[in-house]
C-alpha cells in the first residue's frame, strides 16, 4: 500500500522533472487545499496545516503521522546570501511556511547544480550553483519543494531579522 502511494508521488515529479516550470508550489496558506491529490503524504500533511496552529509548536520536531509526515519548528536570524547554502533531499518533500518574519529562499533543480555532499542517513544533498529563482516569503506564505528542488534558506530580505519557520517534511 505504502509503495503504491509513492509511485503516485514519484510520477507527478516525473512528470514535471527538467521542466522549465518544476514541481515546487508556491501559494498562500489558505490555498494549500487546491494540491490534495498530488502525493498521499502531502494530502496528510495539508489536511494536518488546515486546523494546526503553527505559532504552537514546539521547536524541533513535531510528530505528524510518524516518519511519512513531521514538522520541524525553526526559529532563527536570517543571513546575507553568500552565507547561506543549498540543500536537497531524496526522500521527503518540504513545506516551507513562514510564521513569523521574511526571507528569500533560493530555488533550482538539481540538475543544474553540482553535488558536493550526500549524508544518505540524514537525507542531506548538498550542492553548488546559482539560484534559479528567489522567493520572497512573510507570514503565511508557502513553499513546497520536491526531491529535484534544491532550495536555500535563511536568505535575509532586507537585513537580518529574526524567523519563524515551520517546515513540514512529507515522504515521496
Amino acid at each position: 500500500m505504502i509503495e503504491n502511494r509513492r509511485k503516485v508521488c514519484y510520477h507527478f515529479m516525473e512528470y514535471y522533472a527538467g521542466r522549465e516550470n518544476h514541481t515546487m508550489i508556491y501559494v498562500k496558506h489558505a490555498h494549500l487545499d487546491r494540491y490534495l491529490g498530488l502525493c498521499p503524504a502531502l494530502d496528510t500533511a495539508i489536511r494536518h496545516l488546515a486546523q494546526a496552529d503553527l505559532s504552537a509548536l514546539a521547536p524541533g520536531r513535531n510528530e505528524v503521522d510518524g516518519d511519512q509526515v513531521y514538522i520541524n519548528r525553526l526559529d532563527y536570524a536570517t543571513i546575507p546570501g553568500e552565507q547561506a547554502a543549498w540543500e536537497g533531499h531524496a526522500r521527503y518533500g518540504d513545506i516551507h511556511i513562514m510564521i513569523a518574519g521574511q526571507e528569500r529562499i533560493g530555488v533550482s533543480d538539481t540538475s543544474q547544480l553540482t553535488p558536493t555532499v550526500q549524508k544518505e542517513a540524514e537525507d542531506f544533498l548538498g550542492f553548488e550553483g546559482p539560484v534559479r529563482v528567489w522567493y520572497p516569503m512573510e507570514a503565511d506564505d508557502v513553499l513546497i519543494v520536491f526531491p529535484e528542488d534544491a532550495h536555500m534558506v535563511k536568505v535575509e530580505l532586507g537585513g537580518a531579522i529574526p524567523v519563524s519557520r515551520a517546515v513540514v517534511k512529507f515522504r515521496v
